[in-house]
């Protein structure tokens, strides 16, 4: 709009009528001007599609976020070099949760409210989608966490969905592979009590551990960010278990298997996916190999479709190999993406309505149907530490 200078000086030169004139091509201007704050129902106007995404680009669990933003990004250039989605341009807007507490609201809130994301793409970690669940939730926006694992993610509402199993199966899975592949009789139990992904994993793996006739020989907890974690082991290590469930982030669980050695606690560690990263192996180096945790995805096993991912992703990242989470979070928009079309728009309900009849999608991570929970019952992967790198053992159905 005119600023003050402006009109005043049109309204010197033209008298009366002139600012008249001023005044209604400026309440023109305003009423035009949506910007960004129209909200979440202005998402989808005119030539794009405003997608929001809150990710831990940075901190203590930031390749868990880059690995999920560079997924979602690849899916957004190729559906964008395709024409779009319903003839229009998708609009990627990331938000960095800094691995912290009261980021996610923060973030979510913005996306929503001021930026006008008709819906929600993220986080990896239950915590911080626990924290941002609620504000979509209220906000009427459907949300989708491409590797939220914990139950109570999706338990938020009927807004809120994710493209990964949850961890009732992971803990299912992980026991077992305990109990019938290494015939553990005893396993030791190790969580972060700071985190609702490390103690619900932890809760389902002990239910079904005992279930098949295993002892837990002890339980014991750390808090993430913790350096030192050798009185813990000393007592683990006590309890002579066959085998350590670790349901950790990577960072902490590398030093726990540094730290285990170092003590002669020479039992296979057992892990979920917060163990996939890079990062994991470049911090424990030896003392990981041998390891084994379950996830969703890797590169030996898959479609078609993941084989061109793969391609793509390596392509576009420099020869990067993908994970787990960089491939969730590819699938988190295309299942969007194609809940759009079958929504013929963005509107909310319509949207929400659309994602939750996803049904047989096949995406890189395998066939993904949304259940009545809004979750996605799709199988997992076990791999094994091996060389510095991740070997495929064995593909669980759901």
């Amino acid at each position: 709009m005119p600023d003050n200078k402006t009109a005043m000086k049109l309204a010197h030169l033209t008298g009366a009528k002139g600012i008249w004139a001023v005044c209604l091509l400026a309440l023109l201007l305003v009423g035009c001007d949506k910007g960004p704050s129209s909200g979440g129902a202005g998402g989808g106007g005119g030539d794009v599609i405003k997608v929001g995404e809150y990710a831990s680009l940075t901190g203590k669990e930031a390749t868990f976020g880059i690995s999920s933003h560079e997924g979602t990004l690849l899916a957004v250039e190729e559906l964008n070099a395709a024409g779009g989605v319903l003839g229009k341009q998708i609009k990627l807007m990331t938000e960095d949760t800094q691995s912290k507490p009261g980021e996610p609201a923060t973030v979510v809130n913005k996306l929503i409210s001021r930026d006008g994301a008709v819906a929600i793409l993220g986080e990896v970690a239950s915590s911080r989608s626990l924290e941002a669940a609620p504000i979509c939730q209220q906000n009427k926006i459907p949300m989708i966490s491409p590797s939220s694992t914990n139950p109570k993610v999706t338990e938020t509402g009927d807004y809120i969905f994710r493209v990964c199993f949850i961890d009732p199966f992971q803990g299912t899975v992980m026991a077992n592979f305990a109990s019938h592949t290494l015939k553990a009789k005893k396993v030791a139990i190790f969580t972060d009590a700071k985190s609702d992904y490390s103690k619900g994993l932890a809760k389902f793996f002990k239910d079904k551990f005992t279930a098949n006739g295993g002892t837990i020989s002890s339980e014991l907890d750390y808090n993430g960010g913790d350096k030192d974690f050798k009185a813990q082991l000393t007592t683990i290590r006590a309890s002579s278990p066959d085998a350590v469930f670790v349901p950790g982030y990577y960072t902490d669980v590398a030093l726990i298997c540094i730290q285990a050695k170092q003590l002669g606690l020479d039992v296979p560690l057992l892990g979920g996916d917060g163990w996939e990263s890079e990062k994991l192996t470049e911090i424990g180096k030896e003392a990981v190999e041998g390891n084994y945790f379950s996830t969703h995805y890797h590169p030996d096993v898959g479609s078609d479709m993941s084989k061109k991912f793969l391609a793509s992703y390596q392509k576009r990242f420099n020869g990067k190999l993908p994970d787990a989470l960089a491939a969730n979070g590819y699938d988190s928009m295309m299942l969007l993406a194609d809940a759009i079309k079958r929504a013929g728009g963005t509107d909310a309900t319509k949207l929400r309505d659309a994602i939750a009849a996803t049904k047989d999608l096949t995406l890189v991570t395998g066939s993904i149907t949304i259940n009545a929970k809004r979750d996605a019952d799709k199988s997992a992967v076990i791999l094994q530490i091996k060389d510095g790198g991740y070997k495929f053992l064995q593909s669980i159905q759901p």
